[in-house]
């Protein structure tokens, strides 16, 4: 008896992880992107702010962009750099200028990373869904903040 308790508790084991070649994944959809830039722009407008608002998907392709009225153009370009260096890391873009300020300057060399405050990773159910960027407002301390309520809103 006890033999065939512990074939069949092995045989389910196995069976068990047989089955999990996959998982399921969250994916941020448009809407979702939407919905992370409009809460971003409510709080640079809460802050009377300006700003550029990049949100990007997992794997740091642009879903949505949006620049307020008198941002400066690069802006757009640096908050998209911000949001895909969010998401293809996982980590705040926070982080990587940090280490930079504290020695690692070997952090510039990384291709595509763009080390500057303001990306955050947008995180549902604990999975990385994208990224948002933000540029452009009147501090680095308020671009990660905007993008950290747009992060939120999911």
């Amino acid at each position: 008896m006890r033999k065939s308790i512990i074939s069949i508790l092995l045989f389910s084991a196995l069976s068990f992880g047989e089955g999990n070649k996959t998982m399921e994944k969250r994916v941020l959809t448009l809407d979702g992107a939407k919905a992370v830039a409009a809460a971003a722009v409510a709080e640079a407008r809460k802050n009377k702010a300006g700003g550029v608002i990049a949100v990007v998907d997992d794997g740091g392709n642009l879903m949505y962009l949006e620049r307020l009225d008198g941002t400066f153009p690069a802006g757009a370009t640096v908050a998209i750099g911000k949001a895909q260096t969010a998401a293809t890391f996982q980590k705040p873009t926070r982080v990587f200028e940090d280490a930079i300020r504290n020695g690692r300057g070997a952090v510039l060399r990384i291709p595509g990373m763009t080390p500057v405050q303001g990306g955050v990773p947008i995180v549902v159910d604990g999975q990385v869904v994208g990224g948002v960027g933000v540029s452009g407002a009147n501090t680095q301390q308020q671009d990660e903040e905007f993008a950290k309520a747009g992060a939120a809103a999911l």
